[in-house]
C-alpha cells in the first residue's frame, strides 16, 4: 500500500483510464474519514488530501500502486456524499454519477464504504449497499470500514459490529481507527488479497504499465469534516 502515487483525477466517468488490473474503490458520507484512512493505509500524510469544506469536492481520484512505475492495483477516491454544505441538485448528480462507477466500473474488483459507527449506516449508505448488491452476489468484493473506532468503547464497539453485520448484505465489516492503528494492517493485507486473488507477489510481466500524465485537472482532494 505504501507504493500508492497519484494516477489521475477525473469530474465525468468517460474521462477515467480504462484499468485493466484491480481497482478497490473508498466511498462515504464526507465526514466518515475517507480521506484518513487512505493516508493512514498508505502511509502518506497527504495523498488523499481532506478538503476544509466538506462536500466540495467532485472528482474522482485514482492512485496507482506498485514498484517501479508498474501499475498492479489502483484505489479509487469517490468524493463524499450527503454534506448539507452542497446544493441538492449538485449531491444528486454526484450520487448518480457514483452510483453509475459502481454498478458499470469493469475493473472494480472491491468497495469499500466507510462509516462512522457512531452514526451507523445512514438512509444513503444502505441506498448504496442496495446498488452494488448484484455485482456483490456475482463475486464483487465488499467490505464496511467502521472508522473512528476510537471513539467507542470495546463494548460499543462489539454492538457496532454486530449491528452492522446484518445490515452488509454479504460483505465483511471490521473496525478500524487511524489514531490508534486498530484494524490498519488487518485491512492492508485484506486489499492486498483482493487484488491479487491468486496469492502471488506482484510480477512486472502481470502488471499494467502506469498510464502517462493526464490532461491538467484540479489535484486531488477528498471532503472529509475533521
Amino acid at each position: 500500500m505504501h507504493t500508492a502515487r497519484f494516477l489521475t483525477t477525473a469530474a465525468q466517468l468517460h474521462h477515467l483510464p480504462p484499468i485493466d488490473v484491480p481497482e478497490i474503490a473508498f466511498v462515504g458520507r464526507s465526514n466518515a474519514g475517507k480521506s484518513t484512512c487512505i493516508n493512514t493505509l498508505t502511509q502518506q500524510k497527504q495523498l488523499a488530501f481532506a478538503s476544509k469544506k466538506p462536500g466540495r469536492t467532485q472528482h474522482i481520484n485514482l492512485f496507482a500502486l506498485g514498484r517501479q512505475n508498474v501499475t498492479d492495483a489502483v484505489l479509487a477516491d469517490l468524493p463524499g456524499y450527503g454534506y448539507a454544505a452542497v446544493s441538492r441538485s449538485d449531491k444528486q448528480r454526484w450520487q448518480q454519477v457514483m452510483v453509475n462507477y459502481l454498478v458499470s466500473r469493469e475493473s472494480l474488483t472491491g468497495i469499500v464504504l466507510l462509516c462512522d459507527p457512531r452514526l451507523g449506516l445512514t438512509e444513503l449508505d444502505e441506498a448504496l449497499l442496495e446498488a452494488v448488491r448484484p455485482r456483490v452476489e456475482a463475486g464483487l468484493k465488499f467490505l464496511v470500514l467502521l472508522t473512528k473506532a476510537d471513539k467507542l468503547t470495546r463494548a460499543e464497539q462489539a454492538k457496532v459490529l454486530s449491528i452492522t453485520r446484518l445490515q452488509a448484505g454479504g460483505g465483511e465489516v471490521k473496525m478500524f481507527s487511524a489514531l490508534k492503528k486498530q484494524g490498519v494492517d488487518e485491512v492492508a493485507q485484506l486489499l492486498w488479497q483482493w487484488s491479487h486473488p491468486q496469492g502471488t507477489a506482484p510480477a512486472g510481466g502481470n502488471a499494467a504499465q502506469e498510464p502517462g500524465p493526464a490532461d491538467p485537472a484540479p489535484g486531488p482532494e477528498d471532503s472529509e469534516a475533521p
